[in-house]
C-alpha cells in the first residue's frame, strides 16, 4: 500500500504513485546524522590555556553497539537506488515514447543529478575555503584548525559517493535488467576484494584514522552495491517476501556483524567502517532495506497524517542544506559558547547532555533560516540541452577527485580551494548552454519521482512546492 499524493492534470505533475515512506526514511536519516554529529562535538578549554577538541558520544561504552543500529547511511543508498530506478526508468520511457534516443534520456538523466549536487556544495566549500584561509592568516593555531576542519569536512565523503553511483547508474541499471543476480555477485566479490586486499598487503599508506587507503577503492563498488538493493527494493523483490521471510532476513543480516567484527577484521564500530566503506555497510543496507519494507504499514499509515507529511516537506525540501550546513553551525555554537563561557556547560557533563535537545532544535532553526538564502541552490534547474559525456566526465573528475581527497585525507586550505574550484567549474560547465525559458510545451505528465540525495524535498499535499521533489 502506498502514501501518495494528487496534483492537477492543470500544474503538469502527477504524482499519485509517489511513495512517501521513502522520504520518510530519508528524512529520518539526515536528522539522525545531525544528532550523532552534535553528539560528537565537545568544544571546551584544556586546562592549560588552550581549547581541546573531544567526541564525548565516541567516550561512551554503549557507543559502539549503538552504530549498529544508528549508522543509517545504507539505508540513505537503498532509498536511492529506488529513486534512480524510478526516474531513470520513466526518462528513458519518455524518450521512447517521444522516439528519441536513450542516450540522450540517460545523460540528461546523469547531468540532472550531477546538478543537484553540485550546487548546493558549492556555496560551501567557498565559505570553507575562505574561512580557512582567514583563520591561517590570523595565526590560529595549526592543531585546532585541523581538528574543525577534519570534522567540518567529514561529511563531503558522500557527495563523492553518491556522484560515483549517479554517474553509474545507467549502466548498473542496464546491468540490473539485464542479469540482477549476477550484477550482486561481482558487485559483492569486488568489494570482499578490496577488503582482503587492504587487511593483509602490507606497505599500503594509511589514512589518519589509521586506515589502508587502499580501502577507498570500495568507494567503487560498496555504495554501487548498496544503491544495486534500492533497484531490487523498486522491482518489488522487498515487497513480495512475508513478514517472517522480512524478520528473518533482518535478523540474519545484524547477526553477521557479529563474525564479522569478533572474528574478522572488521571494527564493531559501524562509523569506523564508513571510510572506507567495508562489508559491514553492505549487510547493514540489505537488513535496513528488509527492515523498511517490514515497516512498511506502520510508516503508510503515519504518513497518512498531514502533520507528518507536512513535517516531511518542510525539512525534506532543505534536506541538502541540512546535511550540508548543520556541522558548521554546530562547530560556531560551541565556538560561542567559548566566548560566553556562561551560556554553555563543559563537554560531556550531565548538563552538557541534558542541553543537547536544545542545541539540536537551535540547529534545525538555524538552518531554516539559513535556508531562505540557500534553498534556490537546491531548486532543480531544467536540462534543456543534455551536456555530452566528455562535459559530463570533466564534471565528475572536478567534483568527484576533491570529495575522495578531502575524504581520505581531511579537509584543509588547499584542499578547500582546489574543491570550491572544481565544484565551481562543474556548475559552470552543466548551466552553460541551458535555457530553463524554453519555448519548448511541458509534458502533460511526469512519472513519480524521488530526489536523488539529501537535496530531496518531498512531495506533499500541503505545499505546491513539493514539485521540487521531481528530479
Amino acid at each position: 500500500m502506498l502514501v501518495t499524493t494528487t496534483r492537477t492534470a492543470r500544474e503538469g505533475v502527477d504524482l499519485s504513485g509517489r511513495d512517501l515512506t521513502l522520504d520518510l526514511a530519508r528524512v529520518f536519516c539526515v536528522l539522525l546524522v545531525v544528532v550523532v554529529h552534535l553528539l560528537f562535538v565537545g568544544v571546551g578549554p584544556d586546562g592549560h590555556g588552550g581549547i581541546a577538541v573531544s567526541r564525548p558520544l565516541e567516550e561512551q561504552p554503549w557507543f559502539w553497539i549503538a552504530t549498529w543500529f544508528g549508522q543509517v547511511m545504507p539505508l540513505f543508498f537503498v532509498v536511492g537506488g529506488f529513486a534512480t530506478a524510478t526516474a531513470l526508468r520513466s526518462a528513458r520511457r519518455r524518450a521512447r515514447e517521444a522516439g528519441g534516443p536513450r542516450d540522450v534520456a540517460d545523460r540528461s538523466f546523469v547531468h540532472g543529478r550531477m546538478l543537484r549536487l553540485a550546487r548546493p556544495a558549492l556555496p560551501l566549500l567557498l565559505v570553507l575555503a575562505v574561512a580557512l584561509g582567514a583563520a591561517t592568516l590570523l595565526g590560529v593555531d595549526a592543531g585546532l584548525l585541523h581538528a574543525v576542519a577534519t570534522g567540518v569536512g567529514s561529511p563531503l565523503w558522500f557527495l563523492g559517493a553518491y556522484l560515483i553511483c549517479q554517474l553509474a547508474a545507467p549502466m548498473l541499471l542496464d546491468r540490473h535488467e539485464r542479469a540482477p543476480r549476477a550484477t550482486l555477485g561481482v558487485l559483492l566479490a569486488a568489494v570482499v576484494a578490496v577488503d582482503v586486499a587492504q587487511f593483509t598487503i602490507p606497505g599500503i599508506p594509511v589514512d589518519p584514522a589509521g586506515m589502508s587507503v587502499l580501502g577507498y577503492l570500495n568507494l567503487l563498488f560498496v555504495w554501487p552495491l548498496v544503491q544495486q538493493l534500492g533497484f531490487w527494493y523498486a522491482d518489488g523483490w522487498f515487497a513480495r517476501r512475508a513478514g517472517w521471510q522480512l524478520a528473518l532476513l533482518a535478523l540474519a543480516c545484524w547477526a553477521s556483524l557479529v563474525p564479522l567484527t569478533v572474528w574478522g577484521p572488521y571494527s564493531d564500530d559501524m562509523l569506523t567502517n564508513l571510510n572506507p566503506p567495508t562489508v559491514p555497510l553492505v549487510a547493514l543496507g540489505l537488513g535496513q532495506a528488509a527492515l523498511l519494507q517490514l515497516l512498511k504499514r506502520p510508516l503508510t499509515a503515519l504518513m497518512r497524517t498531514r502533520a507528518m507529511r507536512g513535517i516531511v516537506f518542510v525539512i525534506g525540501s532543505r534536506l541538502m542544506t541540512v546535511y550540508l550546513w548543520h556541522l558548521p553551525l554546530i562547530l560556531a555554537l560551541a565556538g560561542l559558547g567559548l566566548l560566553l563561557p556562561g551560556i554553555a556547560p563543559a563537554a560531556g557533563t550531565g548538563a552538557w547532555w541534558a542541553t543537547r535537545p536544545l542545541v539540536y532544535l537551535l540547529v534545525l532553526g538555524l538552518i531554516f533560516v539559513l535556508s531562505f538564502g540557500l534553498g534556490r541552490f537546491e531548486r532543480p534547474l531544467a536540462v534543456a540541452r543534455p551536456a555530452g559525456l566528455g562535459i559530463l566526465a570533466v564534471a565528475g573528475v572536478a567534483t568527484i577527485v576533491p570529495t575522495v581527497a578531502i575524504t581520505i585525507a581531511g579537509l584543509d586550505l588547499p584542499f578547500a580551494v582546489v574543491a570550491a574550484a572544481g565544484y565551481g567549474l562543474a556548475v559552470a560547465l552543466l548551466v552553460a548552454g541551458q535555457n530553463p525559458r524554453s519555448n519548448s510545451a511541458p509534458p502533460k505528465s511526469v512519472e513519480p519521482r524521488s530526489a536523488p540525495a539529501p537535496d530531496a524535498a518531498v512531495a506533499s499535499p500541503v505545499s505546491p512546492a513539493s514539485d521540487a521533489a521531481s528530479s
